[in-house]
């Protein structure tokens, strides 16, 4: 006999559902899961320890900039520059350890000059009303530029007597986890609890669904978005020093058209591109989902010219996917 009980528990249980499946993050997770399980089955490599591995470090790169990216676009903004930002950070921690400073002063000089990438672009777009994809394709080309002026356009390999460490932090493991995944964990855990509960994370959102609303308010819109493109700064220069440790040298062609892999990562992971939805862990569904597309054309034998098409691919249906889910609510 059917009581009132079970009829509420089930009526809760498709409503559950029926929120869970309407959300982006959970299709790509699916999709991401499916991936992997096609290609485990049609390669005899993609499960293997050695290329999990691989696979978890190298996306783990974009997850930690997607982050980043993620607060910009769920502001209404957009940062072009992140790529460059990479290579400015990474050059500046070998070339200051190269000289002979120490880890401990070398990175935080790499951290400083990509918040001053950040800084500029959030002032530039804040206080001079300049827009996001004007002022960050410039600063994507002078960053860069000062990268091959600090280096004189030649690789960096000798990282000094702490050479050890930074190949350490950026390439080993613990556990047989990559260190770099490690960081993703632990910034998607304090970004996730920071968009969602403090005063920062929803003012944020607020400027991206409406930024006259938010300013009439009283939220401090200048300063916020100041502070949102000096954070997405801010990860790019956490992935340089990584990748810096992971690749043992720089050269001026680090992060090249990382941008748009970053931006793919963010999108596909439920951020808006006309501003107010986003969330790091979407950010690192994203990235993952990505990074298997890209592993799976290697051991599928499949040329890689091919990934620009599947990343603008992913783009352009994640964006429709959105727009319908919009248009229904």
């Amino acid at each position: 006999m059917t009581t009132l009980d079970d009829v509420i528990g089930r009526s809760e249980h498709r409503n559950w559902f029926s929120r869970l499946s309407s959300q982006q993050l959970f299709w790509v997770f699916v999709a991401a899961v499916l991936a992997c399980l096609a290609l485990s089955l049609l390669t005899d490599t993609f499960a293997t320890e050695r290329n999990l591995f691989n696979v978890a470090r190298n996306f783990a790169f974009v997850g930690i900039i997607a982050i980043g990216m993620t607060t910009v676009i769920a502001s209404g903004g957009i940062d072009l520059s992140v790529g460059s930002t990479v290579v400015l950070s990474a050059m500046v921690i070998s070339v200051a350890m190269e000289a002979g400073a120490p880890f401990v002063i070398a990175a935080p000089l790499a951290l400083v000059a990509a918040l001053l990438v950040g800084l500029l672009n959030g002032v530039l777009v804040a206080y001079a009303g300049m827009p996001p994809f004007v002022v960050t394709l410039g600063s994507l080309s002078a960053a860069r530029s000062l990268a091959m002026v600090l280096s004189d356009n030649k690789m960096i390999w000798n990282f000094g007597p702490d050479h050890d460490l930074l190949i350490w932090i950026g390439g080993g493991s613990t556990l047989g986890v990559p260190h770099p995944l490690y960081v993703l964990a632990a910034l998607t855990l304090i970004m996730s609890l920071v968009l969602k509960w403090t005063r920062w994370g929803q003012h944020l959102f607020a400027i991206g669904s409406n930024e006259n609303a938010a300013i009439l308010t009283g939220i401090p819109v200048r300063q916020m978005k100041v502070s949102i493109y000096m954070f997405s700064a801010l990860t790019a220069g956490i992935s340089g020093i990584l990748m810096a440790g992971w690749l043992g040298s720089v050269t001026t062609n680090l992060g090249q058209g990382m941008e748009l892999t970053v931006i793919a990562a963010a999108v596909i992971g439920g951020a808006n591109l006309a501003g107010g939805e986003g969330n790091a862990l979407g950010a690192v569904v994203g990235a993952l989902l990505i990074e298997v597309i890209r592993n799976s054309l290697i051991l599928l034998g499949i040329s890689t010219f091919w990934q620009g098409m599947f990343i603008g691919t992913f783009i352009v249906v994640a964006v429709a996917f959105d727009r319908i889910r919009t248009l229904r609510s």
